[in-house]
């Protein structure tokens, strides 16, 4: 008896564990496609960081290219328009960073309304700024804050001010007016994390708060904020290991005259020198150095996370 119960064990463990390895395969299998997709877009143009160390010139095969060694990044290091883009870089990058607190207290906000349709509404329409093409939303600044725009118009109507005020082509206060901008553009996405983790709070820990008393307050700072403080952390560290990358786009079509010179910053840089200047080796060599750069600080942000935290982030 005792013989015949161990071997049904047996074959039950046995069953089980062929059970989870088909489930494991399966799960393989669908995520192999898009394995498959970041190792092609994202592995396979690394390729192209060769031609850093070569004086290439489009249509001139590699191999009858001269060899520059390591000339494009000493040119790098004395060039006199790093010392700028690299300002401009890691200010917009600061700033953003300093805004990353509020789609936290955001989504904390849209999570303590009970109306359920309000709710909704609020989350609707601050996600829907992050679906639209920031040429659409270029347009609809311009629209709005031109010297012409309607802010500026319906100010002038009412007889208040002076001058119109050119927003978008102000020099001194380009870093605050884009960072605004990116600000209502991603608020409302980037409180969905926040939102995801205040709804996996075990909510015997907000019945008991009101057992023993404590108001929305009280239940906000001793029980949703500590909650999801971990989560703000995780996303914080990995906005620091991207400190060198402030984005493209945005920088790309708020760029004018006036404030071409503080709002270029490191990717629209290597932009302009790899495919309107032509200096490809020069533009992959300052792209390669961001990219290095850029996980340095991941690792070091990590290593940092697993001693302050004694967890890390990858």
């Amino acid at each position: 008896m005792e013989t015949t119960t161990a071997t049904q064990a047996g074959n039950k463990r046995r069953f089980k564990s062929s059970h989870r390895r088909k489930d494991g395969y399966k799960l393989l299998l669908a995520a192999l496609p898009f394995v498959l997709i970041a190792f092609a877009f994202s592995y396979v143009p690394l390729f192209g960081w060769i031609y850093a160390f070569f004086d290439y010139h489009p249509g001139i095969p590699l191999s009858k290219t001269p060899f520059s060694g390591l000339d494009r990044f000493r040119e790098m290091f004395s060039d006199p328009r790093m010392g700028p883009v690299l300002m401009n870089t890691l200010a917009l990058s600061f700033l953003s960073i300093l805004t990353a607190p509020i789609p936290m207290l955001f989504a904390i906000m849209v999570s303590e309304v009970r109306s359920g349709w309000f709710k909704r509404l609020v989350q609707t329409v601050s996600t829907l700024p992050h679906y639209i093409s920031w040429i659409i939303v270029y347009a609809l600044a311009f629209s709005m804050f031109s010297t012409e725009g309607a802010v500026n118009t319906f100010l002038m109507k009412l007889g208040l001010g002076g001058a119109p005020v050119d927003v978008l082509g102000n020099y001194e206060r380009v870093w605050t007016v884009q960072t605004l901008l990116l600000l209502w553009k991603s608020v409302g996405w980037s409180a969905i994390i926040y939102l995801a983790a205040i709804v996996s709070i075990d909510s015997e820990q907000y019945d008991a708060a009101k057992v023993d008393g404590a108001g929305r307050r009280r239940t906000i700072w001793h029980i949703t904020l500590p909650s999801i403080m971990p989560t703000f952390i995780v996303l914080l560290l990995l906005s620091i290991s991207n400190l060198l990358s402030a984005g493209f786009e945005q920088y790309l079509v708020f760029s004018n005259v006036m404030v071409a010179d503080r709002i270029e910053v490191l990717d629209l840089y290597v932009y302009r020198l790899g495919l309107v200047t032509g200096d490809y080796s020069y533009s992959t060599a300052v792209g390669m150095f961001k990219s290095i750069i850029s996980i340095v600080l991941l690792f070091t942000v990590n290593l940092l996370s697993k001693k302050f935290r004694g967890q890390g982030i990858v």
